[in-house]
């Protein structure tokens, strides 16, 4: 399997292990690209920061610095494990019932090992084949061997070839993958010898603490590696923002601070533009001035009080009556709410009547939040709003009753003719 190519120090190309590419750098190496990062005397995408940021910059590319140069250190112990066990086999050839057996079983191996050297695979199932591999190639010594011979202690025919494997599993699946590959091992070496000599243990117990502290030690890298990029894409995230809120705050917020002073001065229905421009105010404000990003995606999308949302209703004609204690609500379902009821408001301006009062009552009981809109104009005569439907106005369908049953409450409509409208929608307290 070829090797991915990653980025390692900056500007420069190296080998990432396929499973751990050097993606790693998402997103932080277009950066570098756009920002020119690399080099001496390269500029830090992070203001005030030069040599430092791109050093920071570095790492991250570099993310499993320490894996791959696990994996060539498995690579090298590979063939020199394989040598080791052609010359141990070489030295006591005298003693080997079937040479030729041995040779063969050497043969295998040491095909595997030259695949594995030329064209590296670094996956779960290569690692697998070579641990097979390995394990067979320890029962095989029992087909080689006189079983005095073994039961003696002599060493197995692949000797340490298996801990590459073993290794292998460490870096693919941490210190449990290091661990589960030693077990297998030290299993067919018992198996193998019939009854454990003091060599099998001693290797056994080897085999287990080097899948084990490999393993453990990758699991470290990837851990510190993950943070290190995430506080890197926070200190980008606040470095932009940083200089989004100078802008902002020149223009935007100015902009909208005045609108909201010259609505209050204008009174009438400028008021709830007025009120609109503050609630945006006060959300670009948290947005650019807040350090804690966790704080900004609550503003955005946490929690919000009904009677806030609400308050921009009020002007003359149309009084708003809410509890003194708050009512928390899911921002998006406080705001769907909010556009129910102007619709529900709109629809008094046009069909009660010049004279007509509304009321906007609301309340919780802890269960349901349920927003009542009164009016005092002409009603509704019986039919009107099927009537409407029929011909394809969904004003209130489609504006008031769809948008209460999306957020799983629901809306009731009841009107006497000549004694007004009332319009209750009702939500779950939780939202939904």
């Amino acid at each position: 399997m070829a090797r991915e190519r990653g980025v390692g120090r900056v500007g420069e190309r190296v080998d990432a292990a396929p499973g751990h590419p050097a993606s790693t750098d998402v997103g932080v190496t277009a950066r570098a690209r756009a920002t020119g990062v690399g080099g001496a005397g390269a500029r830090s995408p992070w203001p005030g920061r030069t040599d430092g940021g791109a050093a920071a910059l570095s790492l991250a590319h570099d993310e499993h610095a320490i894996v791959r140069g696990l994996w060539r250190g498995i690579e090298v112990f590979r063939v020199l494990a394989l040598a080791y066990a052609a010359w141990s086999l070489y030295e006591r050839r005298g003693d080997v019932l079937h040479p030729t057996a041995a040779v063969a079983v050497l043969a295998v191996l040491a095909a595997w090992t030259v695949a594995q050297t030329v064209r590296p695979m670094r996956t779960v199932r290569a690692y697998t084949v070579e641990l097979g591999l390995g394990c067979l190639a320890i029962l095989a010594t029992r087909l080689v061997d006189d079983a005095d011979v073994i039961t003696a202690g002599a060493k197995t025919l692949p000797s340490i070839w298996p801990s590459a494997a073993i290794a292998g599993f460490a870096v693919l699946r941490g210190w449990r993958g290091g661990v589960a590959a030693g077990c297998m091992v030290a299993a067919f070496s018992f198996i193998e010898v019939g009854q454990p000599t003091a060599n099998t243990v001693t290797n056994s117990i080897l085999g287990l603490l080097l899948g084990g502290c490999i393993g453990y030690c990758v699991d470290l890298a990837r851990e510190s590696h993950e943070a290190l990029r995430e506080a890197m894409r926070r200190d980008a995230s606040r470095a932009e923002r940083d200089r989004l809120a100078r802008t902002v705050h020149d223009g935007v917020l100015q902009t909208l601070a005045y609108i909201n002073r010259r609505a209050v001065d204008l009174g009438g229905e400028a008021v709830t533009l007025g009120a609109m421009a503050a609630e945006q105010e006060r959300i670009l404000r948290t947005l650019v001035g807040q350090d804690d990003l966790g704080e900004v995606d609550r503003a955005m999308t946490g929690a919000t009080d009904l009677r806030a949302t609400l308050r921009h209703v009020e002007r003359p004609g149309v009084q708003l009556v809410s509890p003194a204690e708050p009512i928390t609500l899911p921002r998006r379902v406080a705001d769907e709410v909010a556009a129910a009821v102007e619709a529900a408001l709109d629809n008094v301006r046009k069909h009660a009547g010049e004279e007509a009062r509304a009321w906007v009552l609301l309340d919780d009981d802890g269960r349901t939040v349920s927003v009542t809109i009164r009016d005092s104009g002409t009603g509704l005569a019986e039919g009107r709003l099927e009537q409407a439907a029929g011909q394809g106005r969904l004003g209130v369908a489609s504006s008031i009753r769809g948008r209460l049953d999306d957020l799983g409450g629901s809306a009731r409509i009841s009107s006497v003719p000549g004694h007004g409208t009332t319009v209750e929608l009702r939500v779950p307290s939780g939202g939904r």
